[in-house]
């Protein structure tokens, strides 16, 4: 299960791109901090925007440092199967 979730997936063209824990993390990540921003902002929408980029941010900038620790040493998978 953590091989499946931390290793990078390789595209059609050999690239790397993000794990499946990495997409599960900026959605779990958007969508908390969207809840928590609508109450601050009282409900206007570019006050909420801003605030979810503000906070979003360095959330997910940390976090993915942290997961790509975490994949360094994993073998790559496709990204979708041939």
């Amino acid at each position: 299960m953590v091989d499946y979730l931390f290793a990078p997936r390789l595209d059609r063209f050999g690239s790397k791109t993000p794990s499946e824990a990495s997409r599960i993390f900026f959605l779990i990540v958007i969508l908390s901090v969207s809840y928590w921003a609508w109450q601050i902002s009282n409900g206007i929408v570019s006050v909420w925007l801003m605030i979810v980029i503000l906070i979003s941010t360095p959330i997910l900038s940390i976090g993915w440092w942290l997961i790509s620790l975490i994949s360094q040493k994993r073998p790559t998978k496709n990204l979708f199967s041939e």
